[in-house]
């Protein structure tokens, strides 16, 4: 993923039995047959209940857009062939981790080893969205000033209402499960590219982590590739929310580096303040009132979104994805995969019913 303001986006499916609806630990059998009958790469992940498909480095979201549909398509078919269906949502409602089998290779058994219960029960699905900056200290600069926006993006992501067969009265309850791991969160600010790579080297020098992709912020320089990632997401349900969040995320980093070479960088803030905005975003979404840290004040997150919008709309014009920004307005007018879900217990009250509701929506647009 190399170049400036390329699009990399990563969706971590659960593969579920339509008959239970229960999660099926099926990964290998679907790896093995992609390899026969699709051109898209599917991949492990820690659980055999996870499939996680990428996209290529796209040069714009036009071209995003046409692989995140493709990689939806073809991961459906492939489980299809089995019997079984793709889900987009961060959590399973009802599915526990204790049934879930743990894929093979080293890396999962290592990282069993290590963290043992807490990675064991991290059952949670996300999305990742890199956007490519070639200049390592333009990269840091984003990286500080986009950790005030990563409630603004979760907000309107959330898809993880239910955990275990319970409504955790969370709209992210995948945020908190993942937040048990070390190297998690919102991180702190660097000074320096080269600050950075000697906080990771002193990590890997004294034995905390191998490398720099155990560093799991919710936000982070990426170890290998010359882009920023963004993990603070929930995985939307439908393919649309995941192009609009894309979208907005690339338009952001166009935004934030003309402020940067403008000499105008955002305000920084103390990750305390901003896991304040957190704590609102996974707990309410869209309904949530973010603080505006300026104003010293809450304003209710669609008010926050818009004026986020009209921020970065110049970028989004001249990147040609203006109009893809605009599906966030159905998604602070209907709602997040989260509200939908909610929406739909609350008429059946059934968590079965939940789960069919998740299998349409992931295939929206796509088949």
């Amino acid at each position: 993923m190399q170049g400036d303001l390329t699009i990399g986006i990563e969706e971590e499916f659960q593969i579920i039995d339509p008959e239970t609806r229960e999660l099926r630990s099926f990964i290998s059998e679907m790896v093995d047959a992609s390899k026969q009958m699709s051109e898209v790469e599917l991949k492990p992940e820690l659980h055999q209940s996870v499939v996680e498909v990428g996209t290529t480095i796209c040069r714009d979201i036009v071209q995003a857009r046409e692989e995140v549909i493709a990689n939806r398509r073809e991961a459906s078919r492939v489980a299809r062939s089995f019997g079984m269906r793709i889900g987009a949502a961060s959590t399973h409602p009802f599915s526990r981790w204790q049934d879930q089998d743990i894929s093979e290779g080293q890396r999962y058994q290592d990282l069993v080893e290590e963290y043992q219960e807490v990675v064991r029960g991290n059952l949670i699905f996300g999305l990742h969205v890199h956007v490519g900056i070639v200049d390592r200290e333009e990269a840091i600069a984003v990286y500080n000033a986009a950790r005030y926006f990563l409630p603004h993006l979760l907000a309107i992501s959330t898809s993880s209402p239910f955990f275990e067969g319970r409504n955790t009265g969370l709209k992210s309850a995948r945020s908190l499960i993942w937040k048990r791991l070390p190297r998690t969160d919102i991180p702190n600010r660097f000074n320096s590219y080269q600050e950075f790579l000697s906080f990771v080297d002193l990590l890997v020098k004294t034995g905390c982590i191998d490398d720099g992709r155990r560093i799991w912020w919710d936000i982070r320089p990426h170890p290998t590739f010359s882009t920023v990632e963004f993990r603070v997401c929930d995985l939307p349900l439908r393919a649309d929310e995941t192009i609009a969040i894309a979208a907005l995320t690339q338009a952001l980093v166009a935004f934030l580096i003309r402020l940067h070479r403008g000499n105008r960088d955002w305000r920084l803030y103390i990750p305390a303040l901003i896991q304040e905005n957190k704590w609102r975003a996974l707990r309410y979404g869209v309904q949530a009132k973010l603080i505006d840290f300026g104003k010293q004040a809450e304003v209710p997150l669609a008010d926050l979104m818009h004026e986020l919008m009209e921020l970065v709309r110049e970028e989004a014009e001249a990147l040609g994805s203006w109009s893809e920004i605009g599906y966030i307005d159905t998604i602070l007018e209907k709602g997040t995969g989260a509200d939908r879900q909610l929406q739909v217990f609350e008429r059946t009250g059934s968590l079965e019913g939940v789960v069919d509701y998740i299998l349409e929506e992931s295939v929206q647009g796509v088949e």
